[in-house]
């Protein structure tokens, strides 16, 4: 397994299996990201599952970041509350820089798992294979209705922002619906795992340019374009699979609030209006 890594990474690994192996509140170390979903390159990530003793979990958790120091030569670390993992610790070691992902977890918080890891070292290989097997393994994917609860709010939202001139929240928020609605159906389509944006560009899932015409530069016209955009690519990709019920109105009333009920904006979305 390790013959797929760039070197930076092989020596990483071999370094924090060797130190995390010598400490015994450690039982396993299992990792996931891209050496089980591929592609992985120079550029990826490295995302360690660390395994704590039961008894030891509350220590080894207060001395995370002290843990993390011993691997390797730590710039930087927070906590992953902002995605709503505390037990995660994500750190940029360097010079060379790389990005490592640090989970601390106990046995049973294997039982439920959105991938199937990979076992790098264990003190009871056997037992932690068991417990994986047993697991209830599910990507996240989020259902037709999810997205239609929410498209037309935020979509709604980036309109508002970008007539009362707040172009940079407009942009950002076109960014959030690709990261959390567009990406995701693109991937739904390809029948993927639902993973926002990543690796839209490897997949080839935007061959047609449909999800790059919603990046906008910062002028109103080319926002109000872009969320226009949004919306057709929405509209097509909803129909792969259907919500149960649609918001009503949509997408005319939204036209009409961002000021795109003629010209090119509105002949684009005919077929989805009618």
């Amino acid at each position: 397994m390790t013959s797929i890594l760039p070197l930076s990474h092989r020596s990483f690994l071999e370094k924090t299996l060797d130190i995390l192996s010598q400490d015994s509140r450690i039982h396993t170390l299992l990792a996931g990201g891209s050496l089980i979903h591929g592609g992985m390159d120079e550029f990826s990530d490295l995302d360690f599952v660390v395994v704590v003793e039961e008894d030891s979990y509350t220590d080894v958790l207060a001395s995370r970041t002290a843990i993390a120091r011993r691997i390797g030569p730590l710039l930087s670390a927070f906590t992953g509350e902002h995605v709503g993992e505390p037990r995660l610790l994500i750190c940029l070691y360097g010079p060379d820089l790389l990005h490592i992902d640090l989970k601390f977890v106990t046995m049973s918080d294997l039982d439920r798992r959105i991938e199937r890891p990979i076992v790098l070292w264990s003190r009871d290989k056997g037992a932690i294979e068991e417990r994986l097997d047993r697991a209830d393994i599910r990507w996240p994917n989020l259902d037709p209705d999810w997205f239609e609860a929410r498209a037309w709010i935020w979509l709604h939202y980036g309109a508002a922002r970008a007539l009362r001139g707040e172009l940079f929240e407009a942009i950002g928020m076109l960014a959030f619906f690709r990261e959390q609605v567009l990406g995701p159906m693109l991937h739904r389509r390809a029948g993927r795992p639902q993973r926002g944006v990543r690796r839209v560009e490897a997949f080839g899932l935007d061959q047609t340019r449909q999800l790059a015409a919603t990046i906008a530069r910062h002028d109103l016209e080319a926002v109000k374009a872009s969320l226009v955009a949004a919306i057709e690519l929405y509209l097509e990709l909803r129909a792969d699979d259907p919500p149960h019920s649609e918001v009503e109105g949509m997408p005319d009333a939204l036209l009409r609030f961002l000021g795109s009920e003629s010209g090119n904006s509105q002949g684009a979305l005919k077929s989805w209006t009618k």
